[in-house]
């Protein structure tokens, strides 16, 4: 892939606005994972903290790639 400075500027860019959806989509799981707790229903609580606890560690290389390329 050639060093284009100005694709690289979009590609961060939009990298980073999804990395703003996917931090969206986790808080918004906290707030449900809460409720299903509060309400008894652990067991899917559960299985939500495990799918925000992928979104975390993929935010890690998301963040990672970002970066790598707004340094290019």
């Amino acid at each position: 892939m050639p060093n284009n400075p100005d694709c690289n500027i979009a590609t961060a860019d939009a990298l980073t606005l999804l990395l703003h959806n996917q931090h969206a989509l986790g808080a918004a799981m906290e707030e449900i994972t809460n409720w299903l707790s509060a309400n008894g229903v652990d067991g899917v609580a559960d299985n939500a903290v495990g799918a925000m606890e992928t979104l975390d560690k993929n935010a890690k290389g998301i963040t990672d790639a970002i970066m790598r390329i707004r340094q290019s």
